[in-house]
């Protein structure tokens, strides 16, 4: 891996890029301290994450930020198997030169860091599972409200706070428009945003059969000692954090944090405090 740059910022990490399986993976690293690696959401790019957000992690850890294939400023195509797309990011943790890490899953990206975890276990130190759901059937279901706005080819800031906050409380808006005015500081954010019907059917099929979990990994979770934090909002319309609830007492080594008047994305809403609670989590655990 390329030498962090210490000096530099969410907002003003430059693009670096790595050859991963005849792919150009494009990814950022700035901070001090162990690797955090983050897998994103569905339709997430390297610009999407809230700076303040990473900035906050990066005072305490090396974050690492990157493009599934054929999303954002990747080359190739994004795989509809979870299976694949976790070999993926362990190849390109490889590529840089990590052995082992631990690794932040946002949504989609929370299924990618399970599957991670329970394939190549010696890989994966800490799981960060942020606004997902853990894999098996009979959960509360995706509502409406959200898939109405997260089809739409271009999300604006109504659309933000149906999705990712909870746009009944004035203060989760308020954390709304905060955020998204730091993501948007950066020029063109919106161009390299996976736009079309068949992108989101990759992720969406992926979704699925984790969530038929025909392999089992709901079953695996209960059996690693692989420290996991839980973070939520009390209501995400999309992975309901009450799902972990049956798991609470099988899981053997993971703690839960939910939070108020929010929604699917916490961290963008509590960014410093979710940075602290990580940080926190990662120091003081271990298998």
């Amino acid at each position: 891996m390329n030498t962090p740059h210490h000096s530099a910022r969410a907002a003003t990490a430059e693009n670096q890029y790595v050859q991963v399986n005849g792919n150009e993976i494009a990814y950022r690293t700035f901070g001090v301290g162990s690797p955090i690696v983050l897998a994103n959401r569905m339709r997430g790019t390297l610009d999407t994450w809230d700076p303040l957000f990473l900035d906050s992690l990066a005072d305490r850890h090396t974050v690492i930020t990157f493009d599934y294939p054929g999303v954002g400023y990747s080359s190739g195509t994004l795989p509809d198997d979870l299976g694949e797309v976790a070999r993926f990011v362990s190849d390109f943790t490889t590529a840089i030169g990590l052995d082992s890490f631990a690794m932040l899953g946002w949504s989609w990206g929370g299924f990618t860091t399970q599957t991670l975890l329970l394939d190549q276990p010696e890989r994966v130190t800490h799981a960060i599972l942020v606004g997902t759901n853990p894999p098996g059937p009979g959960q509360l279901p995706i509502q409406q409200v959200f898939i109405d706005r997260a089809m739409k080819p271009v999300n604006d800031l109504d659309d933000e706070e149906v999705l990712f906050f909870e746009p009944r409380s004035a203060f989760s808006r308020a954390a709304a428009k905060a955020s998204h005015d730091r993501i948007y500081a950066r020029p063109d954010v919106v161009s390299k945003i996976p736009s079309r019907l068949e992108q989101f059917m990759v992720y969406l099929k992926a979704a699925e059969v984790f969530r038929e979990d025909a392999l089992g990994r709901r079953a695996g979770l209960t059996r690693t000692r692989t420290p996991m934090l839980v973070i939520s909002g009390d209501n995400d319309t999309s992975t309901a954090g009450q799902n972990w609830f049956p798991l609470i007492g099988q899981l053997q080594n993971a703690q839960f944090v939910f939070y108020p008047e929010s929604g699917h994305g916490p961290q963008h809403q509590y960014p410093e405090l979710s940075a602290e609670y990580i940080a926190d989590f990662i120091a003081r655990t271990s298998r």
